[in-house]
């Protein structure tokens, strides 16, 4: 139900505005707007990466970062981000850690639909097999960080702008995988 589905709008500063629906948001001119990223691991340290389904209107069979979402007017962020895993990828996360509290961007399609968001990003874990919704997922693969960060420097335009953005920022990308094998099990 997109069309009634509200995305929070924003000013420049970051301050709520209104709200509109989503459905009208992505488009050629696009409203600074608040969403969420969320970069999946699995206990191996691997990273989920997602293709985007071909009906997305913004970056169709596009591969990004393992899962993406608009927090509801008043729904705290972590709610949003734990609803999304499971409406996504059919999964339940844990571990949830604000990685890019301030991450912002701009980026336009090559169907020329434009996005426009504050977007914090979040990193949590994941035990669950994936049972992702087609609507939203076309494929779904855990790759290694570092693979996935010399397949991002070496071809930037295979991924969704918003991943190559976070990548450069996220100390995931950088060192050995920091959760696998915290866990005492």
């Amino acid at each position: 139900m997109a069309d009634l589905e509200l995305v929070v709008l924003l000013d420049d500063e970051g301050n709520e505005i209104g709200t509109a629906p989503k459905s009208s948001v992505h488009g050629t001119d696009t409203a600074l707007h608040l969403a969420f990223s969320c970069h999946v691991q699995d206990d191996a340290g691997r990273i989920l990466v997602t293709r985007r389904a071909l009906e997305k209107r913004a970056w169709p069979g596009v591969w990004t970062n393992s899962f993406c979402g608009h927090p509801r007017p008043a729904e705290p962020l972590l709610h949003a981000v734990r609803r999304r895993a499971e409406q996504e990828l059919g999964i339940s996360v844990e571990d949830i850690e604000l990685a890019l509290p301030l991450f912002r961007y701009r980026a336009t399609d090559a169907g020329g639909i434009v996005e426009h968001e504050i977007c914090p990003v979040y990193t949590a874990r994941t035990r669950d097999e994936l049972r992702p919704d087609p609507r939203e997922v076309l494929d779904a693969t855990w790759v290694d960080p570092g693979d996935l960060a010399a397949s991002l420097r070496a071809t930037p335009w295979a991924f969704s702008p918003w991943l190559v953005l976070q990548a450069q920022q996220l100390e995931l990308f950088r060192s050995p995988p920091a959760l696998a094998g915290r866990r005492a099990s």
